[in-house]
């Protein structure tokens, strides 16, 4: 008999279902958004090419303000919440530039606003995106969730810029973005009808005073949860160091196509979108290809592997370049989407639920910290050296951040480990204070 729908994993979990549909429904959304956005500035605004960097700027400038109090603020309170207002508040701000271009009031500091305030709402949606699925499906399955709703990002950045492309040619890019606004929107009804409770854990009090402990004591928490066990810094220190050179890398990335090997921006297009099949192949293939080389060892594999996928591309010929950049930019997406699964997986897994919020916080800040250091260096660069030299540099620099596992102890890490033990939570309930939180910095020993 023929079966029309899986039965096994979680594709019988109607809960998590409608995380994933909206999820994938805001990942479509969203990729219309970074497309239309951009050219409502640049064809509705007639802005220059610094006002549109502007814009960039803004729209980066959140998840470097707010990510450090936004995990602080996901752990207190319940997530589900957080992100129905999330993508509520999306919805409304996309949906003003619509409105606002009909009454003929658009202007760039409007887009710089909903640039801005949106980045908010996205900052607290992914923190606590990211914290919730833990308490929605059974530990042995936060792998398979993360894999399946990396299927939908893949699927997203595959097809999704070219449906923005075909929206933008139909009904011009003011209207686009209202399609997007409905997608958070849509995003937000499906989140509405999950019904599992979140289980929260209550915040630990001083014994003492009797009091919570206030939010800069609650960040420097997380701040000593991430930087404090050797496996969390290592894995922190390996993204940070592989966003940087990425950063350097495609900061030049197109004009080197365009103006080193002379691509039409059609065939940018497509090679972009061959580039995706790697990562949809990874999100299919995962949590098998982790079971059966191990965490430590699949981790070190995909960081190391950037190497390669980046020179191929820096390397190509003039001559024939296409089959050199669809290769590369298949093993790119390919081992960047397995190290990002498996690599949030294990936070998700050896992480106390209390301090979700704040070790999702803590970790993007550390790596996306990185990101605008490596664009201004990768665009002096290639004043400086040359795009393909910049190309090269971005690629070796990137392919030894696996050093980072491969000095911790995670190296030898196989199967998921067991989370790890709530100290603070242990302490106060035998009836001590909170342990000196004072320096973030202060390592264990004892790894996971």
């Amino acid at each position: 008999m023929l079966r029309l729908w899986p039965t096994g994993g979680l594709w019988r979990h109607r809960d998590f279902l409608k995380l994933w549909s909206a999820e994938t429904i805001s990942q479509f959304g969203s990729q219309v958004d970074d497309l239309a956005l951009g050219l409502v500035a640049i064809v509705v605004l007639d802005a220059s090419a610094f006002e549109v960097a502007v814009y960039g700027t803004v729209n980066f400038l959140p998840f470097i303000l707010f990510t450090l109090p936004a995990g602080v603020w996901v752990d207190r309170l319940p997530r589900r919440p957080i992100l129905i207002i999330g993508d509520l508040g999306r919805f409304v701000l996309l949906a003003t530039i619509p409105i606002a271009y009909v009454a003929d009031v658009l202007t760039l500091w409007q887009l710089y606003a909903v640039a801005f305030l949106g980045g908010i709402c996205t900052v607290f949606f992914d923190v606590a995106y990211q914290s919730y699925l833990p308490s929605l499906v059974d530990r042995d399955l936060i792998g398979e969730g993360n894999s399946k709703l990396e299927v939908s990002r893949s699927s997203a950045q595959l097809g999704g810029p070219g449906i923005g492309g075909v929206l933008v040619e139909l009904i011009t890019a003011p209207y686009a973005v209202l399609v997007d606004a409905f997608s958070f929107l849509a995003s937000a009804l499906f989140l509405l009808r999950i019904r599992k409770t979140e289980e929260r854990t209550p915040a630990v009090t001083d014994t003492a005073t009797g009091k919570k402990p206030s939010l800069w004591t609650e960040l420097k928490e997380g701040l000593r949860f991430v930087l404090g066990n050797p496996n969390l810094r290592a894995q922190a220190g390996c993204t940070a160091t592989s966003n940087l050179f990425f950063s350097v890398t495609f900061s030049i990335f197109l004009v080197f196509l365009v103006r080193e090997v002379e691509l039409s921006p059609g065939v940018i297009g497509v090679l972009f979108s061959i580039g995706s099949v790697g990562s949809l192949l990874a999100a299919f293939t995962t949590t098998r290809i982790t079971k059966r080389f191990g965490i430590g060892p699949t981790t070190i594999a995909a960081a190391f592997l950037n190497a390669p996928g980046m020179l191929l591309i820096a390397l190509a010929p003039v001559s024939f370049p296409i089959p050199f950049i669809a290769a590369g930019g298949i093993l790119l997406g390919f081992v960047i989407v397995v190290y990002n699964i498996t690599q949030v997986t294990y936070r998700q897994a050896i992480c106390p639920p209390r301090l979700q919020g704040r070790m999702n916080s803590v970790m993007r800040f550390i790596v996306w910290g990185t990101i605008p250091i490596g664009t201004l260096a990768g665009g002096a660069l290639g004043s400086w050296v040359g795009l393909r030299e910049t190309m090269v540099i971005g690629a070796v620099g990137s392919g030894l951040s696996f050093l980072w596992i491969l000095f911790s102890p995670q190296r030898h890490l196989r199967d998921m480990p067991e989370p790890i033990e709530d100290e603070s939570r242990t302490t106060a309930e035998a009836g001590a204070t909170l342990p000196n939180v004072a320096d973030p910095l202060s390592p264990r020993d004892d790894p996971v």
